[in-house]
């Protein structure tokens, strides 16, 4: 891993691959780190050069107060990337790091290649659901989040089959900062991209799992239908299709990369 000093604050990121190769940009859930995209990075590096990063409030990135907002993250991505000396790449995010995509896809067009955006949503949840578990978190920490996370971020299944690797996400959500996810729910709660995601001039892929709950097919459709272009593909897995469905899901955003 290695850290880069943006504007004072740290930012954690790893970056791999062939130096003269196309970048993409990979960027975690809530409650998670660039860890998430192990199996992405190594299958992809052998010909993109791939870089991962922590979210502000994530892993060994800063840990600033909040309420976050979108447009806070999504240039906090533009500075790593100029700092870095990155003029142009294609993004991917989930969940939470999907909404990221959408604020570059509709903010910072002439930057991005393609754009890939996994289990998410233009209106993730409701304002008073991310706002109420914000102030969950700030009085009881992460303990009920941890709790009620297995069911929305795998099938029965997958727990069942994976035990070990879905608790080793359920432990680095543990870990998370409680008031940085607070302040990343408060980002959640604020962010409503329907109205704008259609200004997306970037070729883009909605990526949606069968089984999530969190953000739905209908969510994905919705992304899909509004963002002009936007090639659709629905995955047998939950809400971290990523993991769920690992080597389907690499050999798909490949594919949409080198085509």
């Amino acid at each position: 891993m290695s850290m880069l000093k943006l504007g004072g604050e740290v930012f954690e990121y790893e970056i791999s691959g062939p130096e003269d190769a196309d970048v993409i940009v990979f960027s975690n859930s809530l409650g998670t780190t660039l860890s998430l995209w192990d199996v992405q990075s190594e299958e992809l590096s052998t010909d993109f050069r791939v870089l991962r990063y922590d979210t502000r409030g994530h892993g060994g990135s800063v840990k600033s107060k909040g309420p976050y907002t979108f447009k806070q993250l999504g240039t906090d991505v533009l500075n790593l990337v100029d700092a870095l000396g990155i003029e142009h790449f294609s993004f991917c995010g989930i969940s939470m790091g999907g909404l990221v995509g959408q604020w570059l896809g509709i903010n910072a067009e002439a930057r991005i290649d393609k754009l890939i955006l996994c289990n998410t949503a233009a209106r993730l949840g409701t304002a008073e659901a991310w706002l109420e578990r914000a102030g969950l978190v700030r009085l009881r920490g992460m303990v009920p989040v941890v709790k009620g996370t297995p069911g929305r971020w795998f099938t029965p299944r997958f727990l069942e089959m994976h035990a070990e690797l879905a608790q080793q996400r359920l432990n680095e959500l543990s870990r998370t900062d409680a008031e940085c996810y607070a302040a990343c729910c408060e980002a959640l709660a604020n962010a409503d991209f329907r109205h704008d995601v259609s200004s997306i001039k970037a070729p883009t892929l909605v990526i949606g799992g069968m089984y999530d709950p969190v953000t739905t097919l209908t969510d994905a459709d919705f992304l899909a239908q509004r963002i002009p272009g936007a090639a659709c593909v629905s995955l047998e897995a939950s809400h971290l299709s990523n993991l769920e469905a690992a080597d389907v899901f690499t050999l798909t955003i490949r594919k949409y990369l080198e085509a």
